[in-house]
Formats: structure tokens, sequence, C-alpha cells
């Protein structure tokens, strides 16, 4: 068991972005994609967009997110406990 600790403590710290189908309110189908998370980043959003929409592009309707923590709020440089929330909803082109 404590061979797996190690991978089971990977597994929990690494991320990976969701995405979901969904609808916008002039009806238009979209995509939201939650990539949450200390392991996750905007970027990881954008990459879970492109591959979504099969390399044809996409439109950015809407982000959401944790605010930037201020330097005088971290500890030691560093942003520690603060879970970081992210989604984004684009529509494919």
């Amino acid at each position: 068991m404590t061979k797996f600790l190690p991978l089971i403590a990977v597994l929990a710290l690494s991320g990976c972005a969701t995405s979901q189908t969904t609808y916008l309110n002039n009806g238009e189908q979209g995509l939201a994609i939650d990539c949450s998370g200390e392991a996750n980043s905007w970027a990881t959003c954008y990459e879970k967009a492109d591959a979504s929409c099969a390399g044809t592009g996409y439109r950015i309707v809407g982000t959401d997110g944790t605010p930037a923590t201020k330097e005088s709020d971290k500890t030691l440089g560093v942003d520690v406990g603060n879970y970081k929330n992210r989604s984004v909803v684009v529509v494919c082109k």
C-alpha cells in the first residue's frame, strides 16, 4: 500500500480540464470549460478549448476565476492554500 501512496498523491494533485455543452441566452451552443485547481492554469483552459473545437478555432464568450492574490497576502512569496477557480465559455467556429 505504501508503494501506491505517492501515485495517489500525484494523481490527486494533477489536474485536468473538464468541459460540457452549454447553451447561451441567444440559443447558440457553447462549451463550458472548468480548469480549476492549483495544477491547472488559464493555458489549460485554452488548450482544452482548442482540442474540443477540433482545430477549427473558438471565440471566448466569458471567463470567470479567482482574482490573483496580492503579494502582501502571500506566504514567503507563494500563494499557499488558496483554491484557484477558473472557467471559460467558448463557442467553436
